[in-house]
């Protein structure tokens, strides 16, 4: 199992990330993809329809999200931890996921850097 921590700037203010990062329907636009999210502790969500799913664990408006991720039978839990720090150039995303089994590692790094936040920094490029 490995861990994963990057910072990636995204050019809008931290509420409007933390919106496009949990509203269902924002997630959507920037996706293109059926969402399920909620910000209730507890709640299960799914992003790129099914592709990604997990457990809401816990949140502070416009500044954490903290997940479960599920991959398939693993008994270690995949802890997802999303900082959200105010940037000049508009929001310092600081990420950390813990416990990534090491087939998924080169994937899962992969995603975040371009379909996850590479798609949502172009989001608000345009």
């Amino acid at each position: 199992m490995k861990s994963f921590k990057k910072y990636y700037i995204i050019p809008a203010p931290p509420e409007d990330v933390y919106l496009a990062l949990t509203n269902p329907l924002t997630i959507q636009l920037w996706t293109g993809y059926k969402a399920e999210m909620s910000t209730v502790p507890g709640s299960e969500f799914s992003l790129w329809d099914g592709s990604i799913t997990g457990k809401n664990l816990e949140f502070e408006e416009n500044r954490k999200i903290l997940q479960q991720w599920y991959f398939g039978d693993e008994k270690e839990e995949s802890i997802v931890t999303i900082l959200l720090h105010p940037h000049a150039k508009g929001t310092s995303v600081e990420l950390k996921q813990t416990n990534i089994p090491d087939a998924d590692y080169a994937d899962i790094v992969q995603g975040w850097d371009s379909s996850y936040f590479g798609e949502l920094r172009m989001f608000y490029e345009d």
